[in-house]
């Protein structure tokens, strides 16, 4: 079985408001080896869980490793596998607020040279910037809080100017699929701590 995985939000619950039990026990739902179908996937009735490959689908505040019990049944989907009864193992750590909001801002840097090339305007770098130093504790949430508004002052104005169509058709030619395996390997440096201090200097 690969690596199974969960995001959570605070204190281990869900987009649905379910909260998993503590590190080590297992949650369950249902009763019997009941036959799990793909339109349980979207139901609050099965335990979903991810593989690496599609973890950035559901980033949240906490991320788990994930066993799960495959006798009691389960669906693979698109993106999430649905479970009967599985827990979380352990808690990943080095993905806290500090890592997802440098994880962010390497992603926003990385497709900011296709704003800039058709409408230069330095406020959304400058976010991203101001974000880093946030997360590094540098800068205080009022200039954080500026810098946001500032960068979707200029998306609002490059959207009036239909730049937001731009962009989108720019994504898809410079090769999504290449993009995303970049996010994914970035996003593997974080959970692996191999990301020092020193690369996000500002």
């Amino acid at each position: 079985m690969v690596a199974l995985f969960k995001f959570t939000g605070p204190d281990r619950t869900t987009y649905a408001g379910y909260q998993w039990p503590p590190t080590g026990e297992w949650a369950e739902v249902g009763k019997g080896k009941a036959k799990l179908t793909a339109s349980a996937l979207c139901t609050p009735k099965v335990l979903h869980v991810t593989d690496f490959e599609h973890l950035l689908n559901w980033a949240k505040d906490e991320l788990y490793e994930v066993e799960v019990d495959e006798g009691r049944g389960m669906i693979v989907g698109p993106d999430k596998i649905g479970v009967r009864r599985a827990r979380l193992t352990r808690r990943i750590e080095t993905w806290n607020e500090r890592t997802a909001r440098l994880f962010a801002a390497d992603c926003a840097e990385r497709v900011l040279p296709l704003f800039e090339a058709k409408y230069p305007d330095d406020r959304p770098r400058e976010a991203i910037a101001v974000a880093r130093r946030f997360a590094n504790g540098t800068a205080t949430r009022e200039e954080l809080a500026a810098a946001w508004d500032a960068a979707w002052a200029a998306a609002r104005a490059a959207a009036r100017a239909a730049a937001r169509a731009a962009a989108w058709a720019a994504a898809r030619a410079a090769a999504w699929a290449a993009e995303t395996a970049w996010q994914r390997e970035r996003l593997a440096q974080y959970l692996s701590g191999s990301i020092t201090e020193a690369d996000h200097a500002v």
